[in-house]
């Protein structure tokens, strides 16, 4: 018989991006491995994207339950996103400003650990009656959001149900966290519940190497890393590569990873007539910052320039797999953070051009797997001979891909350390 396990998880179909596909895909793979998925997630979730394809993925074998969920800040997008009866009048800017701070630092210090806590109750309530009449071996949550972690750990207090909790994203040092406008009390508070988590699940996982450093010397015990991954499946078939020297990134495109320079020496090229000029495109699938587009409108490159709205899961990994060379960047306040993005690149397999901090940890799967190049934001010389040797090998047909090291990082693979880590757990109960 499969050991069941119940999945407490915010994000599921039909929400769309990366923060989804972790737990989908891995509960796939953990029901190919003997266990039987119990899905908890929001019948109303609030999601910046949303995605149907991603539905195929969950198996007819894999329960879902639904609840709803009350988010106070969907009150605060509608008073933020009101107009105003003129849009540029300075003052007015000024008012909606001052808006935004205060109901950033509203939400901030009360609604610890964020807009989700008012999910923890009503389902502690829920599933401590559910669990007695339909019992599960151990309890999975994963964060952010971090509310569902103290529904996992209110769970294990009162049924003495195994648990794992795991992170995708840090939580007292994530990059936005300094920008939250947290009195003392709040951070205290913050720092206090991330420790309970810490130190009361059974076992904790994270996506990365800093993680998993941080992690443990608060937990005072071992933190398993199960980066992202990809699923081998999604990438399957043969695709036809584009005619022309493509560029593609996929997903948001934030100023803060705008790799300028790789937009001056495509235009340098450009200027000096290089046959790449004649062949490029840059594809951008998802939403872009506009001092990106500026970036690119001031090199002399947007009618090189394609927009391409977010689209599903699969059509995404199919114009992936398309491109000449994909585009990556880095945050240099997260370089020990790693996107998912990087590991969808990796099941792709095609060139990664990426841009960021050269220490980080995905200048190094992306140096250890074979994939590609990480470059400074600063880089320019060696950036410039890298571009200009990808098109050579583009002209003749030997512009390869990522190496099969890359496969260690499938969703099938990455399975095996749940699978293991759950067993231990439930032994040790």
């Amino acid at each position: 018989m499969p050991k069941k396990i119940l999945i407490l998880t915010y994000y599921w179909p039909p929400a769309g991006g990366i923060a989804v596909q972790r737990w989908v895909k891995l509960s796939k793979y953990l029901w190919r491995r003997g266990w039987q998925p119990v899905i908890y997630t929001v019948s109303n979730g609030n999601y910046p994207q949303r995605d149907q394809s991603m539905d195929k993925d969950v198996l007819p074998e894999i329960t879902v339950i639904r609840k709803s969920i009350w988010e106070p800040h969907r009150l605060y997008q509608l008073i933020s996103s009101r107009k105003s009866k003129s849009d540029t009048n300075e003052i007015s800017q000024q008012k909606k400003s001052w808006i935004g701070k205060i109901s950033t630092w509203i939400r901030s210090n009360f609604f610890i650990p964020d807009a989700r806590m008012f999910w923890i109750r009503p389902s502690v309530r829920f599933l401590k009656k559910y669990l007695k009449d339909n019992p599960v071996e151990a309890i999975i949550s994963t964060g952010p959001p971090h509310s569902v972690h103290l529904i996992a750990m209110r769970l294990k207090q009162q049924l003495s149900i195994p648990w794992l909790a795991d992170f995708r994203d840090p939580w007292t040092t994530m990059d936005y966290y300094h920008d939250l406008l947290l009195t003392g009390l709040a951070d205290r508070q913050h720092h206090r519940l991330e420790l309970e988590v810490l130190r009361g699940a059974d076992a904790v996982t994270v996506v990365g190497e800093r993680m998993k450093k941080e992690f443990e010397q608060k937990r005072g015990s071992e933190v398993t890393i199960v980066t992202n991954g990809f699923d081998e499946e999604d990438f399957s078939g043969t695709t036809a590569l584009d005619q022309d020297f493509s560029l593609l990134y996929a997903g948001s495109f934030f100023n803060r990873i705008n790799p300028v320079n790789l937009w001056k020496i495509l235009g340098e090229l450009k200027k000096e007539k290089h046959p790449l000029g004649h062949h490029l495109k840059i594809r951008i699938m998802g939403h872009v910052a506009e001092g990106v587009r500026q970036s690119i409108r001031e090199n002399g490159l947007e009618a090189h320039l394609e927009m391409i709205p977010f689209q599903p899961h699969e059509v995404a990994t199919r114009e992936m797999k398309k491109a000449a060379v994909l585009l990556l960047g880095v945050d240099v306040r997260t370089k020990f953070v790693l996107t998912g993005k990087l590991f969808e690149y990796l099941g792709a397999q095609r060139p990664i051009l990426a841009f960021g901090p050269t220490d980080g940890d995905a200048a190094k799967i992306i140096s250890e797997s074979g994939a590609g190049k990480m470059f400074s934001f600063e880089e320019q010389i060696k950036l410039k001979e890298h571009i200009a040797q990808l098109f050579q090998y583009f002209q003749q047909g030997r512009l390869a891909g990522a190496s099969n090291a890359a496969q260690t990082y499938s969703h099938r693979s990455l399975a095996g350390p749940i699978d293991f880590l759950l067993n231990t757990i439930i032994k040790h109960r």
